[in-house]
């Protein structure tokens, strides 16, 4: 882990230091990782020169050139798979095991976006009269700006900055201020991989809103992508306006997980476990609200009931842990308000809910929950699994859609004919259909009405940092 952590922003391939500081916490033992410098304001300018730079360069180099460059950019990230994997459990908190799981699921956008960079297609148009020719092509957006969260502090990352440089961007990245160094190591391999200086610069800042304010008011980003919360999405959407930049939004969502009674009990309960209790809770798609057919309630719960307790909560270096902390002691508050509040309006409680201590949280199932309850309507961002009884397919459509989120949903059955009516009725960008980690490189991510816009993910990710030209001309 040392040899790849750093403590300063990252800008034109250098280092940039300043006199201001913050701490970056290791969420398991509530202790100081290292002490980072925050960016000024002048810094933030500089990264955003330094990649408008980067770009003149870049935007007419060859794709075989660019895929080159990422294809050495992954091997130098599975190279460091370890280290990188102890570095995002130090700062983010998640199990080992995650960790290495996550370093390789986001080279896995690296290597995806390494053969996309050489498939961004143009097209010949038949012409509608002898006497010209019509043509598309696609260049490069250009400067692109990118906050990501701390929940995935490398796979947030990978999945914008490498399609962005396939496409030819440069790109001008704030990391949660949470988990910045897994972000400065990314850039570090980056840079040793052949990266043109300047196009991949990370910002580190306790000053989400200044440095906000720059990326999205600089006429110099033509492109901002962000993945967070809702509310922070609007904002950052608003400030974009006025300089008119493409946006790309992963937001929030409220994935409603839908077990009907002729589903495979077994294989949707474990499904389920993948859904709700990865990275303790703490990511965009987990199941949120789950409703279990009334005719199988009693077998569901038995099963999950079972598989919870056997849930082990520890520091994420202990060889047995399933979850670790919660990152910071506000999230474990807002995980026991939504319970408190939730059993005071009539839930059921199943699990020892002692204190842990710290940031841990114990995994808890609630039966009995309500749309009157607040953990009904809001992302839980923890391991509480919310148990909703239903009895009919209509019933249990109504309540999954009767929300302004739509980013991921679940459900799990073997009528071959529900399968169709059920995904098609779901209003949602993302279906698992008995699966419950359904994230991958090589397709789209990402969702509707409240939950963002644009896609990241597939052949599509890499469209959201390219512009069509048409061409007609005259013979």
């Amino acid at each position: 882990m040392d040899n790849l952590l750093f403590s300063d922003s990252f800008i034109n391939g250098e280092f940039y230091s300043t006199a201001s500081h913050f701490d970056i916490i290791d969420p398991a033992t509530e202790q100081s990782i290292t002490s980072v410098s925050d960016i000024d304001q002048a810094g933030v300018k500089q990264a955003i020169n330094a990649a408008h730079g980067a770009f003149i360069k870049l935007k007419s180099t060859n794709a075989t050139t660019r895929s080159a460059v990422l294809n050495r950019w992954y091997d130098l990230v599975i190279e460091h798979k370890q280290a990188l994997a102890e570095l995002m459990t130090k700062e983010q908190g998640k199990p080992l095991k995650e960790a290495q799981g996550e370093v390789e699921y986001g080279a896995g956008f690296i290597k995806w976006y390494a053969e996309q960079a050489k498939r961004s297609y143009g097209e010949l148009i038949p012409a509608t009269d002898d006497n010209h020719r019509l043509s598309s092509f696609k260049q490069p957006i250009g400067v692109v700006a990118g906050i990501t969260p701390w929940n995935f502090p490398i796979a947030m990352v990978t999945r914008k900055v490498a399609p962005a440089y396939a496409a030819g961007c440069s790109f001008v990245l704030k990391p949660s201020e949470h988990t910045p160094l897994c972000a400065l190591a990314l850039a570090y391999l980056a840079d040793q991989a052949g990266f043109e200086k300047g196009a991949f610069n990370v910002l580190l800042s306790e000053n989400a809103k200044m440095v906000g304010e720059l990326l999205t008011g600089s006429e110099l980003v033509r492109k901002f992508t962000f993945t967070g919360s809702t509310g922070v999405g609007k904002q950052l959407l608003a400030q974009c306006a006025p300089t008119i930049k493409r946006t790309s939004m992963e937001l929030g969502g409220n994935a409603p997980f839908i077990i009907f009674d002729n589903a495979d009990l077994d294989e949707a309960v474990s499904g389920l476990m993948g859904a709700k209790f990865r990275n303790g809770g703490q990511t965009c798609v987990a199941a949120n609200r789950i409703f279990v057919q009334r005719s199988a309630l009693d077998q569901v719960l038995a099963k999950l009931t079972k598989k919870v307790a056997a849930l082990k909560v520890a520091n994420g270096f202990a060889k047995d842990s399933d979850i670790g902390p919660l990152i910071y002691p506000k999230a474990k508050q807002k995980v026991q308000e939504l319970v408190a509040d939730a059993l005071a309006k009539g839930a059921s409680k199943i699990g020892d809910d002692k204190d842990l201590g710290g940031n841990f949280q114990a995994p808890l199932i609630l039966t009995d929950v309500t749309s009157e309850m607040d953990i009904y309507h809001q992302e839980v961002f923890g391991p509480v699994a919310s148990i909703i009884a239903f009895d009919d397919e209509a019933e249990v459509l109504a309540m999954a859609n009767d929300v302004p989120f739509g980013l991921a949903a679940y459900f799990y059955s073997q009528d071959i004919k529900q399968i169709y009516r059920v995904s098609e009725a779901l209003e949602y960008g993302m279906v698992g259909i008995n699966e419950g980690l359904i994230s991958n490189p090589v397709a789209p991510f990402g969702g509707v009405k409240q939950s963002g816009l644009g896609r990241e993910g597939g052949h599509q990710g890499l469209d959201e940092y390219l512009e069509e030209k048409y061409v007609c001309m005259k013979i």
